[in-house]
């Protein structure tokens, strides 16, 4: 029986290595020792990634809003404030003068219900100095004649134009009534006796828009506060003023 066997191949430890005479892969192909890059599926390939650009910041718009806006404002300063200068060495505007000539009483009544009736008849001197400036006395003035804290009397002021360099005597009729006067007649019959005189204040609140040139501005309001001392107040009888002084302010 005849017996086979298998014979193998069996390396030869002194034989000489043959080196390859060609690169394994052709010149111009990709191989790496983890394969073909382009046939590893997307979903396993490395990621490459792109730094995006950063956002634009809202902080350097609204800083560019509010400088433009200080910007604006600051010229408009400007600009007004040169207007208002050129107006002040061209016209030179004085402040008018205001003065309380004459009061009467005409009636102060202590009524049934205690409430006291009075009534006034005023008379104001408005002097303008000015040379240029003309003032027009618009409707929706206010006059009031007060006691402390008590109104007594109040009126208005008639419309008119003041011209350059004019004094106006402007005659204002009053009335008022006032509640619960029992104690205020009380009080001014004894500041009369104790000081022999009684101090009254007058205030008055006019609107006007004063004309420089040809130029009619828009209007503004005229603020007067006299504070007037007189001997009495007797009815219908002229009461003497000992003394008075007025204060202006303009508002806008």
């Amino acid at each position: 029986m005849s017996q086979h066997q298998k014979i193998y191949p069996v390396h030869d430890p002194e034989a000489p290595t043959a080196r390859p005479t060609a690169p394994l892969f052709p010149r111009g192909s990709s191989r790496s020792e983890h394969g073909d890059p382009s046939k590893v599926p997307l979903n396993q390939r490395p990621q490459r990634f792109v730094p995006l650009a950063p956002p634009k910041k809202r902080r350097s718009c609204c800083c560019r809003c509010v400088c433009y806006t200080f910007c604006f404002l600051l010229l408009l300063v400007v600009a007004v404030g040169a207007t208002i200068g050129i107006l002040y060495l061209v016209f030179k505007p004085k402040l008018p003068d205001y003065s309380i000539d004459r009061l009467q009483l005409t009636r102060f009544a202590l009524n049934q219900d205690s409430s006291l009736t009075t009534a006034f008849n005023v008379t104001i001197t408005a002097k303008n100095p000015n040379e240029k400036i003309g003032i027009y006395y618009e409707d929706g003035s206010k006059i009031t004649v007060w006691y402390l804290e008590n109104q007594l009397s109040n009126g208005s002021l008639p419309k008119f134009y003041q011209g350059h360099e004019n004094t106006t005597v402007i005659y204002v009729e009053m009335t008022g009534q006032t509640q619960n006067a029992l104690g205020l007649r009380t009080t001014l019959e004894e500041q009369q006796q104790r000081t022999g005189n009684i101090p009254l204040r007058i205030r008055v609140n006019q609107p006007v828009r004063v004309k420089f040139g040809k130029l009619k501005l828009f209007e503004v309001r005229f603020l007067v506060r006299c504070g007037v001392f007189v001997d009495s107040l007797a009815t219908n009888n002229v009461i003497k003023i000992q003394s008075s002084s007025c204060k202006f302010r303009l508002r806008l």
